[in-house]
């Protein structure tokens, strides 16, 4: 789904950006000649706000050594390959495609390092995430025998202020219930699902994996708002 929409994102940038270098080149060539001279050139990377702009972020570094005037020379020498004096409309889309291809691998390169990035986030939100669910396991267990009562938990979400905290944004709604008196037998009835009157381990680790799941479904949304 990831790569789908990178294509997708990478093929409406590609359509967007061969556009906007056509329209460039329609700037400067401002005797519609089909070539690009020098003073035109000149001209253009002086007073046209939207040429410069375009070759600043153009990814090209020939074409952006046209904005350079101790580079002009040097730049206009490796785009004119045929070195007929001017920059014709192949010697120009040939420039674009290496630009344009090195603004996709830039995007790609980003892209990794993002993706790096969420897994180590989705790492170290996890395990920190099962330890404090351990921890507030224990703290309700108050007499270590590995299951948890009502009035254990009743006395805990009554007294333990990491419990509280925990059960509050666990993202397990029946967990979060227990915080709240009217509801609690109920959420107990749905959480213990071997009906033995207690929660075991196994039965806290199944909703504590609920909670998990939908706390990390958050996560991504806040890292996908982030990164547009």
């Amino acid at each position: 789904r990831r790569e789908r929409a990178a294509a997708a994102a990478d093929e409406e940038f590609s359509t967007e950006f061969l556009s906007a270098a056509r329209a460039v080149f329609n700037m400067i060539d401002v005797d519609e000649s089909g070539d690009l001279e020098k003073q035109e050139i000149l001209t253009a990377v002086k007073s046209n706000q939207k040429v410069i702009k375009f070759l600043v972020n153009c990814g090209n570094q020939n074409l952006q050594y046209l904005l350079v005037p101790s580079r002009l020379e040097s730049a206009l020498a490796v785009l004119d390959t045929d070195r007929d004096g001017h920059i014709d409309a192949t010697e120009w889309e040939e420039a674009i495609e290496t630009a344009l291809s090195n603004k996709l691998a830039a995007r790609a390169a980003k892209r990794e390092l993002q993706a790096k990035a969420a897994t180590k986030e989705i790492e170290e939100f996890t395990a920190e995430f099962r330890s404090a669910a351990k921890k507030c396991f224990e703290l309700i267990d108050k007499d270590g025998g590995g299951t948890l009562s009502k009035d254990e938990i009743v006395r805990a979400v009554a007294e333990e202020p990491q419990v509280i905290s925990f059960l509050k944004t666990c993202g397990d709604e029946n967990l979060s219930f227990l915080l709240h008196p009217p509801r609690l037998a109920k959420a107990l009835e749905v959480l213990d699902t071997d009906k033995s009157g207690e929660l075991d381990i196994d039965e806290w680790e199944e909703a504590i994996q609920r909670g998990l799941s939908k706390r990390l479904e958050q996560l991504a949304a806040e890292r996908e708002r982030r990164e547009r």
